[in-house]
């Protein structure tokens, strides 16, 4: 079983804010990140894929078509994106980057069996937010 993984960069603001929190709950636990202006991150995505590798090409899938469809169901929505206005699902839940990794590896997810085929499987999502804090979301 091999794993590849490709990374890809978008910029998006967001503002953490619960509402199943009061406003003094919101302040003690995302402290700056609550600022009601909100603040943006470049952020990078790693998408992991498993699979064996096609003894015709060499490869585990061609990688444009892996770039494509990451373009067309996760960067298209997030890239100089709003988060909280411009996502829907961002509307009721606080933008954190656990929950971003959780939304885009349900977006992958959702139609990779048509596009992939199965063969190669998605692995894994990591979201760097910073360079000293990022996500990773199992695929299972």
């Amino acid at each position: 079983m091999l794993r590849v993984a490709r990374r890809y960069r978008f910029s998006a603001s967001h503002r953490l804010n619960s509402p199943l929190l009061s406003d003094e709950e919101n302040t003690r636990i995302y402290g700056k990140c609550n600022n009601p202006y909100g603040h943006g991150h470049d952020y990078v995505l790693e998408v992991v894929l498993r699979g064996d590798v096609d003894p015709q090409t060499g490869l585990l899938t061609p990688l444009h078509r892996l770039d494509n469809y990451v373009h067309q169901t996760v960067l298209k929505d997030f890239d100089l994106k709003y988060m909280n206005e411009q996502i829907p699902v961002f509307r009721d839940v606080p933008p954190t980057t656990e929950f971003v990794a959780v939304e885009i590896e349900r977006r992958l997810s959702e139609g990779w069996q048509a596009v992939f085929a199965g063969a190669p499987q998605l692995d894994a999502v990591r979201i760097y937010e910073t360079r000293r804090n990022s996500v990773e979301l199992n695929h299972e």
